[in-house]
């Protein structure tokens, strides 16, 4: 083989490898964040009706220690799939919890009276979180009407079931909006680059490492996330 046909061969083969990389990557079999268990034992998912009819029964509850469930959106919208994940959750022993997705163009008290609406209050049950990211949503208020929003939202929230809210959110929504706020919030930080680490050594509660994650008994992918502790800091985040 001549000098150009070993030149194109080694191209072919480096534009083969990438298209294998990329791939494994986008199906999620390839990740940049492999969290140990030794050091961080509580690992869970989060869920919503895109992850379609759940097989629970095939879920290990030993390997998912919690899920987050999609329940609300807005000021009107609820996940179709919310009771029935909840329910056959908490039946295969799962530690369940709640998430609404913040809408940047509705009041605080419509959303909080969506999600108050759909999910009890129940035993055992993760804080209601709120997911706040740029994607999917409405073009944003001003800076000032989205904190009142969130502030009279997480109030409401926070009376009904008792337990301070999680804040979900994605590196520049928390750059944003939450940076130098709601400082006594539970954090649960979006980034599959990388681990976590915040400005002025505030630290996060979860991390959400990975979006095309595989599990036993769920067919499409999922998301993949870890609780920064042990097993009974992790109870004391429940509902008494």
């Amino acid at each position: 083989m001549n000098r150009y046909g070993r030149g194109l061969a080694l191209l072919l083969l480096f534009i083969v490898c990438g298209l294998l990389i990329k791939t494994a990557f986008y199906e999620g079999w390839l990740r940049l964040n492999y969290p140990s268990r030794t050091q961080w034992p509580v690992q869970g998912i989060d869920i919503s009706h895109h992850q379609k009819i759940i097989n629970w029964a095939l879920v290990d509850p030993k390997a998912v220690r919690f899920v987050f469930i999609k329940a609300t959106q807005g000021s009107t919208f609820r996940d179709p799939a919310f009771q029935q994940n909840w329910q056959n959750a908490r039946a295969r022993g799962l530690v369940t919890g709640a998430y609404h997705f913040f809408s940047l163009c509705k009041s605080g008290k419509e959303q909080a009276q969506n999600f108050i609406a759909t999910v009890p209050v129940a035993a055992n049950a993760l804080p209601p979180t709120i997911d706040l990211e740029y994607g999917a949503n409405c073009a944003p208020q001003s800076r000032e009407q989205v904190i009142a929003a969130l502030r009279e939202m997480t109030t409401m929230l926070e009376q009904v079931y008792q337990q301070k809210v999680i804040l979900y959110a994605t590196r520049d929504f928390y750059d944003d909006y939450l940076q130098q706020d709601f400082l006594t919030h539970p954090l649960w930080i979006r980034d599959i680059w990388r681990q976590p680490s915040l400005p002025y050594h505030r630290q996060w509660t979860f991390w959400q490492y990975a979006n095309r994650g595989h599990i036993p008994g769920i067919d499409t992918a999922v998301d993949l996330n870890v609780f920064q502790g042990n097993s009974s800091q992790f109870d004391a985040l429940l509902h008494p």
